[in-house]
């Protein structure tokens, strides 16, 4: 199913927990793993110095640099270079999302693997916005595979996982979510669950609408997941239908702690608009900085639709 991962990393700690996820998928699929860094940016105009993104210093481009950049990577990941076969490193200096999604398409990889963050002080919740809108954002928006996100340290990773969420909330954009998570539940045994929260609360003041109301919209959305999605799994059953009320990112978190969930996939946004111009959605945001297990945002079909 993984034929070409493109992982993308600065080389430091920050990226431990998505090189972890990495290495697994690359073992698990036997498939090529491009350990991909962009390491500086251009200095200003034809200047031959750029930023390296680790020290913040003004260096000198040069071969010799570079070769020193991917000494040091193969330093870093010293112990996962000694079971994995397939690997290639490779380094270049650039604007960081433009190289890796040049580098996606040049390769056609099927996934990209990338960490919520990117430096030691963009951890946590104040710095997450910011992160967000900017490389990982920008690779999510444009991206023709699907990106795995890593937030946080994975207990099973990919190795061992056996519960897949998919959380829809009905859009076009969820359609291509569905198919990814279906394929890849189908192609290693795992379960799927097929998830949507009601937002229950409505008004200025936060009150919740009458149970009649709740139910009867229950009662749609689990229709809407039959004819949706239920009948293109024709000769899969493994898998299960919850509807459950409450603010959606919330009840994602909940709903996969409590199906020991090894990884959940969402749409990149919600909204009909070109994939080109969409934002990450507020319920990816959420999902993504508080998860435990990897979270899947997937922007378009194209790869997808080609497994």
């Amino acid at each position: 199913m993984f034929k070409k991962i493109l992982f993308a990393t600065t080389a430091s700690p920050t990226c431990d927990n998505a090189a972890k996820v990495a290495f697994d998928l690359e073992l698990k699929w036997e498939a090529k793993l491009y350990v991909f860094h962009v390491f500086g940016l251009p200095g200003r105009g034809y200047s031959s110095f750029v930023t390296d993104s680790r020290t913040g210093e003004d260096v000198r481009e040069s071969e010799d640099y570079v070769a020193w950049v991917i000494e040091e990577m193969k330093n870093t990941y010293v112990k996962q270079l000694e079971d994995t076969p397939d690997i290639v490193l490779e380094a270049t200096v650039g604007i960081p999302h433009t190289e890796i999604l040049r580098k996606a398409r040049k390769e056609k990889v099927d996934l990209i693997i990338m960490g919520a963050h990117t430096r030691e002080e963009d951890v946590g919740v104040t710095r997450f916005r910011s992160v967000i809108g900017s490389t990982m954002q920008k690779v999510a928006q444009a991206a023709r595979c699907p990106v795995i996100i890593i937030s946080r340290p994975c207990t099973t990773c990919w190795r061992l996982f056996s519960n897949i969420v998919f959380g829809t909330d009905f859009s076009k954009a969820s359609d291509s979510a569905f198919l990814f998570a279906f394929k890849l539940a189908k192609e290693v045994g795992a379960k799927l669950y097929l998830f949507h929260s009601i937002d229950i609360q409505f008004g200025d003041a936060g009150q919740t609408q009458p149970q009649q109301v709740i139910e009867q919209k229950v009662k749609e959305a689990r229709e809407k997941i039959e004819k949706r999605y239920e009948v293109q799994m024709k000769g899969f059953d493994n898998y299960e239908i919850e509807i459950w009320e409450g603010v959606p990112y919330v009840e994602i978190l909940k709903f996969a702690r409590e199906k020991d969930g090894d990884l959940i996939v969402l749409a990149h946004h919600t909204k009909e608009i070109d994939p080109e111009k969409a934002l990450l959605g507020s319920t990816v945001e959420q999902v993504v900085l508080r998860a435990t297990q990897p979270v899947a945002s997937v922007n378009r079909l194209d790869r997808v639709a080609e497994w």
